[in-house]
């Protein structure tokens, strides 16, 4: 139990966050440089995350997987002063896309009361379900495809042919599309990007119902943290690569067999996650640039009181390159 839980809408503080990553980091859509991406991204969210007025501890950093500049587990963040938080950060959710010019990359954040994020360790994939609102309280990670399937279509009022199942694109996928296939759905792939991903389950209007497969442990603690206030659950159990991961792991404690919850991932309703676009996607539409500006497209979300808010910014390159040492 945090001794100063949050209170005030740090969401509104935290999309100052995102965008600055966000905008730091598109520069390089295109251009093949995922190093210079993230950095630039890194160097923009801990600029803005060390002028909140907050005891930050990042929980879920970034870096070790991606070998990339890191925000890393156990730095601290922000003035010093209450509250006292876990932060959890991805500034680029989908790298490689940023990487390559394709659709779908972000730069996320999520913020809750010191102690209720879930720490994973070194272990960072894990096998995982989400889906929006009207599905929350009907899936099973532990259960078949079809199985899940056919209790997401009665809770949505669909036949198991309209839901649309979204997954990575990856050779250990093979089996879960084979099955998906033969319940009937249809599939989405992606080629990163498993916070958006998730959030899109929860999106009103979203073409997406479903996300299923192994993907990264960080992200699925920042997409339980947004799908608190917007309504969607989240599943997963972690994931080990090979037999000396999965050894390593139960000697560090780690319980492979054990389904995390929602309230495993992030433990506290008071919870505030944003994200921002890079590159244009279902979720976010990305940094549009115009003479000596830039537009922004963020979510911004607040568990206590479930609020959604879409946040379209203007910025004024030239007004924040005199007062910030970033290179937007």
């Amino acid at each position: 139990m945090a001794n100063h839980a949050p209170s005030r809408n740090l969401a509104m503080e935290l999309v100052r966050v995102t965008e600055a990553a966000a905008l730091s980091a598109a520069r390089y859509m295109g251009q093949n440089n995922k190093p210079a991406a993230d950095e630039a991204a890194v160097d923009g969210m801990r600029l803005v995350l060390n002028t909140i007025e907050m005891a930050g501890t990042i929980v879920i950093g970034e870096g070790v997987k991606d070998r990339a500049p890191m925000l890393y587990n156990g730095e601290k963040l922000g003035t010093g002063e209450p509250p006292e938080v876990d932060i959890a950060v991805d500034p680029i959710d989908g790298t490689r896309p940023l990487a390559e010019g394709r659709l779908n990359s972000i730069a996320t954040v999520a913020i809750a009361p010191r102690g209720s994020m879930y720490d994973p360790g070194p272990f960072v994939y894990m096998n995982k379900i989400a889906v929006g609102p009207a599905a929350k309280g009907v899936i099973n990670v532990e259960k078949s495809v079809e199985e899940n399937l056919k209790a997401i279509a009665k809770a949505t009022g669909k036949r198991i042919q309209d839901l649309a199942v979204i997954l990575l694109d990856r050779p250990r996928h093979d089996q879960l599309k084979a099955e998906v296939r033969q319940a009937g759905a249809r599939i989405r792939m992606i080629d990163d990007g498993d916070v958006a991903a998730a959030l899109m389950t929860a999106q009103e209007g979203s073409s997406v119902d479903v996300l299923m497969g192994i993907g990264g442990t960080p992200e699925g603690v920042l997409a339980a943290c947004a799908l608190r206030a917007m309504g969607g659950e989240i599943q997963g159990k972690l994931y080990a690569r090979n037999p000396e991961e999965l050894a390593r792991g139960m000697a560090m404690g780690y319980d492979f067999e054990k389904v995390l919850t929602m309230d495993d991932l992030v433990s506290s309703e008071d919870v505030f996650f944003a994200a921002t676009g890079i590159t244009d996607g279902e979720l976010l539409d990305g940094v549009k640039y115009f003479h000596k500006g830039a537009r922004t497209h963020s979510l911004v979300v607040r568990g206590v009181t479930g609020t959604v808010r879409q946040v379209i910014a203007t910025h004024s390159l030239d007004k924040l390159e005199k007062i910030s040492p970033l290179d937007y």
